[in-house]
């Protein structure tokens, strides 16, 4: 990996705040599925009901101020804390996969940590129709619902759900942003089978390295993204491994890729607008700049 301009440290979670809009509605089924016990949960049926009973927007995009919440602190965190790193290892030359890999789990931990109160707050505002309605939160936003966290459960509120947030953070950066990374360089310059074509650095090759970085990190956090979203969901005294035996006993190991699917079919286009709006920003970054 060869070294790269110096970047704004937000530019990520800017990138990932306007792909977290594109992509809410799926980021909503997905967590609804995760925290609903039932084996009946679809795709399509939380969708169709999540219409019908509030109606297009609200039934799409309830928590969307949670989910940028979540990118300005998360996303901005563990992919500024990245590039920063990278930059630094590539001042000496190339930077090895292992070093990269490295680097990408050290700022997943630190996103993770960061990011951790929005999570919160993101996972309970869009599984809240899934609960009863005398155990529904009713977050208006992001912002009510982080002070009503705090004022219900202390500042200890804040941290639940923390260590599998940040084993789910640090598994992501290194699936996603460092294979997305591993990707890229392995395909630019080599050529598409029958096709005729050479990677070269530009969209066909970001969005090539995307999708294989999309599927990479959907099948190595499903087990953590569950579990983290179960945890996060309750209020009560239930920790991790309480849920986890629980969720065992009831459902079998099945569940911890429960809900792969939407994640996937989530996390595949995030992960593509997140490298394609991020490569731009760049671009636009270093125009700028020499300019």
């Amino acid at each position: 990996m060869t070294a790269n301009a110096n970047y704004p440290f937000g530019l990520g979670g800017v990138a990932a705040s306007m792909a977290a809009c594109c992509t809410h509605p799926l980021d909503l089924t997905k967590i609804r599925i995760q925290t609903q016990r039932t084996q009946r949960a679809s795709i399509l049926h939380v969708l169709r009901t999540s219409v019908l009973e509030y109606g297009i927007f609200r039934g799409l995009f309830t928590g969307i101020s949670a989910a940028i919440m979540r990118q300005m602190s998360y996303s901005l965190v563990r992919l500024g804390s990245y590039e920063a790193i990278k930059q630094k290892l590539s001042r000496k030359g190339r930077v090895s996969t292992a070093k990269l890999l490295s680097a990408a789990a050290l700022a997943g931990g630190l996103g993770g940590v960061a990011g951790n109160p929005a999570d919160i707050i993101l996972v309970r505002m869009t599984s809240d129709s899934t609960r009863p309605p005398e155990r529904r939160y009713n977050y208006k936003h992001a912002l009510d619902g982080l002070v009503k966290l705090v004022k219900e459960e202390g500042l200890k509120g804040l941290t639940r759900g923390l260590t599998a947030n940040t084993t789910r953070a640090v598994l992501m950066n290194v699936s996603q942003v460092g294979s997305y990374d591993f990707f890229k360089d392995s395909l630019l310059g080599k050529p598409i089978p029958w096709v005729g074509y050479q990677f070269q650095d530009n969209m066909v090759l970001h969005t090539a390295a995307s999708c294989a970085a999309g599927t990479v990190a959907t099948t190595v956090c499903a087990p953590a993204d569950v579990i983290r979203s179960r945890v996060m969901a309750h209020s009560g005294e239930k920790g991790m491994l309480q849920i986890l035996n629980q969720s065992l006993r009831r459902e079998g190991p099945r569940f911890l890729f429960k809900g792969w699917t939407p994640a996937f079919v989530r996390l595949g286009p995030n992960t593509v607008l997140l490298f394609v709006f991020m490569e731009r920003l760049k671009g636009a970054w270093r125009a700028s700049c020499s300019s």
